[in-house]
Parts: structure tokens; C-alpha cells; sequence
């Protein structure tokens, strides 16, 4: 077990090697990720700008030594033979992705920070990022148990949506397991246990375990494997009331791509599983100007045998696929 002064030591280290140029960016708030690209370029991604290029260079050198510092602090020895270090940093629990030569041509990482606080549904309104009628729909959805899929693409801002819902849930009276990769969801259920995957326990085995826990809602902070096929037998097995983040290209390609990662453990898609399991459709996208927002809300409906979506804004109805085997 690493000692406390051990894991200090390591944090004061890394914020040294760090320097003023990046050091400066993990303390604003308003910066969400810290990129370093092979030529030296910094980049930043913010709450209010999006992403922008810093002006700031980082030598090789000092890159190389920030990634073995962040392995050595994991107890973990980076160089050319092992070239990947993915962890938490300590003390701040930012994610923290790096790659040394011969993978890339030079020093990489990607920090990715906590999120200080946590944006309500009324922040979204206030932003002009989703109608006021929408976010009070949706908020009924939650309360009502409806099991909603927040889809878009990366860095979409599906996590801080996540967020906004699970806020509505602050009075629940339900028991909540929440299972993730890395600490993104932030909650304030008073019944409630988090669960994250390891080395040796996969998504998969997490929404398994998660049903003895007696949930009466399962939350996953991202689906992006076999464990979706399990995720969906859960919500249609007496734990409704459920979010889940999935990457997707658009509204009407989140189903599918539910179909590809069930394929992950099974060759036979069940698509009345998921017809019956998928209540709800939120898609992402950020603007130009970096903000968040809900580019559209669909509510999944099955008739004749064939997927539908029913945009909740326009009422139209559009098929996105042939349900099979009813």
C-alpha cells in the first residue's frame, strides 16, 4: 500500500515537473482537458471556448519526465518497452493518458479533469443549450424511471449531461449503484454504492455483481463493450430508471450501435431487448463556441416489428431499422 507522504511526495514532484505554463491550466476551472501533442503544442479544452492552441511549447524532455513521474507515482515503470501509462494523477483524480517513443514521435499526453461542479438542468436552460419544456420532460422522465441512453460524440459533453439528470435524483428515496471506468459521476443520493472496473474486473462483471447489490436503478458513466447485452437485461428485469452514456454518430445510430457491442458477447442481436429496455434518446453535440447542448430528445417507440424514434420537440415519427424474430 502506498504510504500517504509517499503519495505527496509524488503530487509535489508532478507539480514541479509540471511547471507554471501547465500547472496554470489544471487550476483554472474553466478548462476541462490539457493536450500535449509530439511537436511540443499545447492545447487546452474549456467550458466557454472550446478547443484552442495555448501559445505554450513543452520540450520533450520535460514531457517525458511529467509521464514517468505520473507512471512512478502508480508505483508503474514507463520507457520504450512499455510506452503507455493510463492512471488517475494523484490528489487530483484527473484521467491521465500518456505515450512515450517508439508509439509516438515524441512525448503525448491528455489530461482530463474533474469536473468541479456539477451543471443542473436549469444550468442547460439558462445557457440556451435545451428548452425549458424539454429539461422539465426529462426531469419527469427520471423521476417516472424511464431508462435513458445519452448518446453524441466525443467529448460531447454526455458525462456533464449525466451529471444534470442524476442531480434530479437527489431526493430518491431509490437505492443507486453506479458503475464506472473513472470517477466522472457525481452524485448526491443518500442510498447509494459506486463501483469501478480494474485490471481484472471488467464493465461486464460490474453490472453482474451490481444486481446482488439490491439496486433499485443501475447507472453506467459509458457503454462501450460486451456488458452492454448485460446492462439491458437489467433494465428490463425489474431495475428500471437507469442512464447510461454511449458513444454514437447521430440519434438514429445509438441503437445500433448498441446491436454492435451486445454482438461483443452474443451473434444473435436481440433487438426486442432493446426495444423494450431503451426508453429515452438524448443526443449531444457541442457548437462552435464550445457549449454544451441537447441537439435533440427521442423517445423510443416499437410498431409493426420496426424500430422508431419519435422526436420529442417535432412529433415525428422516423424509422431507423427492422426489428426481426417477433
Amino acid at each position: 500500500m502506498t504510504k500517504p507522504h509517499t503519495h505527496t511526495r509524488h503530487f509535489d514532484m508532478l507539480n514541479t515537473a509540471f511547471g507554471p505554463e501547465i500547472a496554470k491550466f489544471l487550476e483554472d476551472d474553466d478548462v476541462i482537458e490539457i493536450m500535449l501533442n509530439p511537436d511540443g503544442k499545447l492545447w487546452v479544452d474549456s467550458l466557454t471556448s472550446g478547443q484552442s492552441y495555448t501559445g505554450f511549447m513543452i520540450p520533450a524532455v520535460q514531457a517525458a519526465n511529467i509521464i514517468k513521474l505520473v507512471a512512478a507515482s502508480q508505483q508503474a515503470i514507463v520507457d520504450r518497452e512499455y510506452p503507455e501509462v493510463s492512471c488517475e494523477l494523484p490528489e487530483t483524480g484527473a484521467r491521465f493518458q500518456g505515450w512515450l517513443p517508439p508509439i509516438v514521435s515524441a512525448p503525448t499526453f491528455a489530461i482530463r479533469k474533474r469536473a468541479i461542479r456539477i451543471f443542473t438542468l436549469q444550468d442547460y436552460i439558462q445557457a440556451g443549450s435545451i428548452r425549458a419544456e424539454e429539461a422539465l420532460w426529462l426531469s419527469e422522465a427520471v423521476k417516472m424511471r424511464k431508462n435513458i441512453l445519452i448518446a453524441g460524440g466525443t467529448a460531447s459533453g454526455k458525462t456533464t449531461f449525466a451529471n444534470a439528470l442524476l442531480h434530479e435524483l437527489h431526493d430518491t428515496k431509490d437505492r443507486v449503484i453506479i458503475l464506472e471506468d473513472l470517477p466522472e459521476l457525481q452524485v448526491n443520493i443518500t442510498n447509494h454504492v459506486k463501483l469501478r472496473t480494474s485490471e481484472t474486473k471488467t464493465m461486464r462483471d460490474l453490472v453482474k455483481g451490481a444486481l446482488r447489490l439490491r439496486p433499485d436503478r443501475i447507472i453506467i458513466g459509458e457503454i462501450r463493450d460486451a456488458a452492454a447485452l448485460e446492462l439491458l437485461k437489467a433494465w428490463n428485469t425489474g431495475h428500471p430508471g437507469g442512464i447510461c452514456t454511449v458513444h454514437a454518430n447521430n440519434p438514429h445510430a445509438t441503437l445500433t450501435r448498441l446491436e454492435d457491442l451486445v454482438q461483443e458477447a452474443i451473434s444473435a442481436v436481440p433487438k426486442r431487448l432493446i426495444g423494450e429496455a431503451v426508453d429515452i434518446i438524448v443526443f449531444m453535440q457541442r457548437d462552435l463556441a464550445g457549449n454544451y447542448r441537447v441537439s435533440s430528445i427521442h423517445e423510443y417507440v416499437s410498431i409493426d416489428n420496426e424500430y422508431l424514434l419519435r422526436e420529442y420537440s417535432l412529433g415525428n415519427i422516423k424509422k431507423i431499422g427492422i426489428i426481426g424474430g417477433r
